[in-house]
């Protein structure tokens, strides 16, 4: 994995464990920096593609995050850690299984501002609770998720794979957005 820049990205990756965020048959390979199965075609990311999207994210300490394509629930704790007890972390993830299962470690995590939800599958994101200092997207779309983008804060920020390239995306005060691109990733589709 490459050198995490960010001291606390780092302090989170070693305050929270990727083991417990994989299924006992996986845990084997939690310290490969590699994508690994979690079930229903849904992958757990790869250990330097997370410390990247988070260090692009730019969390701090307070803000309301939004987890989208939330999974096992590894990224939502990650995220819980960065933001503090005074943050809220919600994430949501369509896979029932999933869902639930990611609801369930990041419980076990002990990081009560934190949860998973059932994602709508006619309604991405969490927009009931919108607007988010910072919205992170763990599946790629095809083109800009303007309905994840919509539920981010003036000036927040969002992290998404789309086609094939990381964005940066900073809605704007006239409405536009700042979208900066970051390198060439493979995820797994949003839908």
């Amino acid at each position: 994995m490459r050198p995490v820049r960010d001291r606390r990205v780092r302090a989170a990756f070693d305050a929270v464990s990727r083991t417990g965020f994989l299924p006992p048959e996986a845990r084997r390979f939690a310290d490969e920096d590699r994508p690994i199965a979690i079930g229903s075609g849904q992958t757990n990311s790869q250990p330097s593609t997370v410390a990247a999207m988070l260090e692009l994210l730019e969390v701090q300490p307070g803000d309301r995050v939004l987890d989208v394509g939330a999974g096992s629930g590894w990224t939502t704790a990650l995220l819980a850690h960065l933001v503090g007890p005074e943050g809220q972390v919600i994430g949501v993830e369509l896979v029932p299984e999933l869902a639930r299962t990611g609801a369930e470690n990041v419980r076990a995590a002990g990081m009560e501002w934190a949860r998973i939800e059932q994602a709508d599958s006619t309604n991405r994101g969490w927009p009931e609770q919108a607007p988010y200092d910072r919205v992170l997207v763990s599946a790629e779309t095809p083109d800009l998720p303007r309905d994840l983008a919509a539920q981010v804060r003036t000036d927040g920020t969002m992290v998404a794979p789309v086609g094939g390239r990381m964005l940066v995306v900073r809605p704007r005060d006239d409405g536009n957005l700042d979208i900066d691109t970051h390198g060439a990733y493979s995820f797994v589709p949003l839908h």
